[in-house]
């Protein structure tokens, strides 16, 4: 509900609607950074009712959302949701899809664990089982392998520094969004709070990593990062992953990469092929994607698999040590991926997790 002290501008949801986004996706106008800042924080308040807010979350779906927009969306979660909890360590900031994947095995628990190892820090963030898909996401995953996720932001940094991999609860840092879980699982399709929620940053890292479906999209998202007055990424890649996550794809991958100081996006291609990696879509594929990504990051870890699954979680853990420049290339990373799986640290990665 609405805070009684709460004073908003002249523009209700119901008004925008009419005058402003709600007219179709051929016809509908853009929101100004003020009207979209307003709606947010109404949409946050609770005010708007539940015919409303569903409207206008079809109206945002329809025309589509500007990086402008985006981002003043973002900047509202960020100022008036999101509690922060930044670690010593600088982790690469890994915010997946939150509605998670449904029949191949989630990588990134295995790959940023790998890149911890290996000197990277990691932090990922989820929710449970977050609409539309309601399917495996960080977090289950997590709690397969018997890792605390149910976390305070404090204590979600404190693991971060403690073993270089760190994961943070959308209920605990990002309660704003996790009040609208109802409202989303009733529209039955994503709204634009399925991309803001991805770039929440609760640990304030330098250099994000994300993913998108087309290229078009990681420019909106690049342009969003350029438009927020609260986020301070230097440095961003986002890439085609598989199902929308934040795994590369076996085959053929799109990147795009991003940095603040010169504004430039560089798209290239990554083709797991000069890796010397066999592998198909199919390869990856998992029945219980919750249980089997558990298990066969366990058996990863403990260097007791030599497959396409070993290949896919050494070559994501590398991506992340670009990512964050800690290697030159992928190739680099990608050595010393094996190397941590081979002499036990990946593994005892996993066990300082365990034991948090």
């Amino acid at each position: 509900m609405t805070h009684p002290s709460q004073e908003f501008g002249d523009w209700p949801l119901k008004r925008l609607l009419t005058a402003v986004v709600g007219s179709g996706p051929k016809s509908a106008d853009d929101m100004s950074h003020a009207q979209a800042r307003e709606a947010f924080q109404r949409i946050l308040a609770g005010e708007p009712d539940e015919t409303t807010l569903g409207a206008f979350w079809l109206a945002n779906r329809w025309k589509r959302n500007t990086p402008e927009e985006l981002a003043a969306y973002t900047d509202v979660m960020r100022e008036e949701s999101v509690v922060t909890a930044e670690p010593d360590a600088d982790p690469v900031d890994c915010g997946a899809n939150y509605d998670g994947k449904h029949s191949s095995a989630v990588l990134g628990v295995g790959a940023g664990i790998v890149a911890a190892a290996a000197g990277t820090p990691v932090v990922v963030h989820s929710g449970d089982r977050v609409p539309t898909q309601k399917a495996t996401a960080y977090k289950h995953v997590l709690d397969e392998l018997d890792v605390r996720t149910e976390l305070e932001p404090a204590e979600s940094a404190e693991m971060v520094d403690e073993t270089g991999f760190g994961f943070y609860y959308q209920p605990a840092f990002n309660p704003g969004i996790q009040d609208l879980y109802e409202r989303r699982d009733e529209m039955g399709v994503r709204t634009f709070v399925n991309t803001i929620e991805t770039v929440a940053n609760p640990a304030n890292a330098d250099v994000h990593l994300g993913s998108f479906y087309h290229l078009a999209f990681a420019k909106k998202l690049t342009d969003l990062l350029n438009e927020s007055d609260q986020l301070e990424f230097s440095r961003a890649i986002f890439f085609q992953g598989m199902e929308g996550y934040d795994d590369i794809r076996p085959g053929y991958t799109k990147v795009a990469e991003w940095n603040e100081e010169d504004d430039e996006l560089e798209d290239y291609e990554i083709e797991t092929a000069e890796y010397g990696m066999a592998m198909e879509s199919d390869d990856l594929a998992v029945d219980d994607v919750t249980a089997e990504s558990a298990s066969i990051t366990e058996a990863v870890l403990a260097g007791e698999r030599d497959d396409a699954f070993a290949d896919a979680i050494a070559l994501n853990g590398a991506f992340r040590m670009y990512a964050r420049q800690d290697v030159d290339t992928l190739e680099e990373g990608l050595a010393l991926a094996r190397e941590v799986i081979a002499d036990g640290r990946a593994e005892a990665v996993l066990e300082e997790l365990q034991a948090f």
